[in-house]
């Protein structure tokens, strides 16, 4: 493995975060892999390390030496004591450090590694509601492995561009003062680039609340660089963007109590309508939501006239950039959005994704990014 590789693992992990075995198998076979030779010994090495190669991938198995066969110390297999993950796994390449030697002889890493390997992809996959208290620090740090990237759009400041549709007419004047006058290249300039604004709005009603706790550790991640807005609704609507905004992942429990003080409605009912009217009026209308990329988090459960959940959702696509929402009841066996609240959102929503659970969560990412 080259420092090259390396570096390009990095910058995988950053694109693909590795919420399962799968991810973080094609991740780093396309960062250290280079022929067709080196497939075999990268996925005897993958699964030393963590335990197994995914299923939909073939791992290739080195015959073992019959009992009569002349010993070679070239092609000697490892022990099975330092280099096999188990009774009939293949042995390391030749001059590759076993994990026990790493680690020490009087610990069993393999099987540790194997065993967090398998409780995170477990866990990955596990709905947020059902999560137990003993997991919600693993469940803290995965979700904050996620990368949250949000479009660009054109900027009203200018720069420098060869391939640029507009004259810099003020670079080619001062270009021409150095020659005298004489014709020059015209310098040409472009828009610059900027990230679009993320705005999030979860619900926090009884039924939500679990998930919304997850929800809002990815909004220190989106608000690294990029401007980003979170606020929550139940019966009315909460701004807590001052709570968060210099919150890292860590620390969202604490910034959120301190947020459930100031919202007296937390864990009550809901009022999708109200709460959506609220935000196109003080927040949306004033250049907030003006092409940016909404996401809302609710089930849909409407307390109250679902015509008003239509009429604000039409007002806040017409604004945004994008809409999307953010539903975990979607991930039900079954389940149709028959409720009154997303029956009514739904015609306005550019995407849909269900989000019950760490894996469901690279749906969102995706979305926002497209």
């Amino acid at each position: 493995m080259t420092p090259q590789g390396s570096i390009r693992f990095l910058e995988a992990l950053r694109l693909l975060p590795p919420v399962d075995r799968t991810a973080m198998y094609w991740a780093a076979r396309l960062a250290f892999v280079t022929g067709r030779e080196q497939v075999e010994p990268f996925d005897r090495v993958f699964d030393a390390v963590f335990g197994g190669v995914p299923r939909a991938v073939t791992v290739r198995r080195v015959p073992r030496p019959s009992p009569g066969a002349e010993a070679d110390p070239e092609r000697a297999p490892a022990p099975t004591g330092t280099g096999a993950v188990g009774s009939g796994s293949p042995p390391l390449p030749h001059g590759a450090l076993s994990v026990s030697a790493v680690a020490g002889r009087d610990r069993t890493p393999t099987t540790e590694l194997h065993t967090a390997g398998s409780a995170a992809e477990v866990l990955a996959h596990k709905d947020f509601a059902a999560t137990e208290p003993g997991e919600l620090a693993e469940l803290n740090r995965l979700l904050a492995l996620l990368v949250v990237r949000v479009p660009l759009r054109r900027g009203r400041r200018r720069e420098a561009d060869r391939h640029g549709r507009r004259v810099d007419l003020r670079r080619t004047l001062r270009t021409a003062q150095r020659t005298g006058g004489e014709p020059v290249p015209l310098a040409l300039s472009r828009n610059r680039p900027r990230r679009r604004r993320l705005v999030l709005l979860c619900d926090i009603s009884r039924s939500m609340e679990p998930y919304t706790r997850a929800y809002l550790r990815l909004f220190p991640r989106a608000a690294a660089g990029a401007a980003a807005e979170a606020f929550v609704f139940a019966t009315r609507l909460t701004r807590l963007t001052p709570v968060l905004r210099h919150t890292g992942p860590s620390g969202v429990d604490a910034a959120l109590r301190r947020a459930g003080a100031a919202a007296s409605d937390w864990s009550g009912g809901t009022r999708i309508g109200h709460a959506l009217a609220e935000f196109n009026n003080r927040f949306g209308r004033r250049g907030m939501a003006r092409g940016a990329v909404v996401v809302v988090f609710s089930d849909g459960w409407e307390g109250e006239d679902p015509g008003a959940v239509a009429r604000e959702m039409a007002r806040l696509a017409r604004l945004a950039h994008r809409v999307v929402w953010v539903n975990p009841r979607k991930a039900a066996p079954g389940y149709a959005p028959r409720t009154g609240g997303m029956a009514a959102a739904l015609p306005h929503c550019d995407r849909f994704v269900s989000g019950h659970n760490l894996a469901a969560l690279t749906d969102l990412i995706e979305a926002i990014a497209d």
